[in-house]
């Protein structure tokens, strides 16, 4: 009589808590994979080293020490003072994802990597469907471009309501022989005697 097979119960949302982005790439950080397939980081490592062919940077990479540091702030991670991290964590694409279950080869593998693809998917779809994304982004340019310019136009008449009026110019002192006489424009003649 052969024993029916389990199946493995993965919580959906817990394993989208688990997808980070890192250089713009949905990722899963190998520590959190090892536990969920069940063997230890080192092992999962290990075969991703074996088979490096499958592996290309696009699907698997080493964080820098900054990247990692980002990360720490994020998510909760031992320290290495307590025995834990030593090296710097691989982190796995999609594609890396899915290419794991064909290296580790067990039942368990098969059903977490089916489990995370569909997160995978599932956060794709909530971030956005192309088509609603565009729309959306080309209202929201529209309407800030819309308010930008009013708020330019405000802007300016309040600049100038603020302004003082500009001053009338002053009377140069001195002789000027083509300018008439303040006198002869308040009506009196030249030469009159007053």
């Amino acid at each position: 009589m052969t024993k029916p097979k389990s199946t493995l119960v993965i919580d959906p949302h817990d394993l989208e808590r688990q997808i980070f982005v890192v250089r713009g790439q949905r990722v899963m950080i190998d520590a959190q994979l090892a536990v969920l397939y069940g063997v230890p980081t080192r092992r999962l490592n290990e075969q991703v080293q074996r088979n490096q062919d499958r592996f290309p940077s696009d699907f698997a990479y080493q964080l820098t020490q900054q990247e990692f540091m980002d990360l720490k702030s994020q998510i909760a991670t031992s320290k290495s003072a307590r025995g834990g991290t030593q090296k710097l964590p691989w982190v796995f694409t999609e594609h890396g994802v899915a290419m794991l279950s064909s290296v580790l080869r067990s039942p368990r593998a098969v059903q977490v990597n089916i489990g995370i693809m569909r997160a995978f998917v599932r956060l794709r779809r909530l971030m956005a469907t192309p088509g609603e994304l565009i729309q959306h982004l080309n209202e929201l340019a529209k309407t800030v471009q819309l308010h930008d310019g009013q708020i330019a136009a405000i802007t300016d008449v309040l600049r100038r309501m603020m302004e003082p009026p500009p001053s009338p110019p002053k009377r140069k002192i001195g002789f000027r022989p083509d300018a008439k006489l303040d006198h002869e424009s308040n009506g009196h003649q030249r030469g009159a005697i007053r």
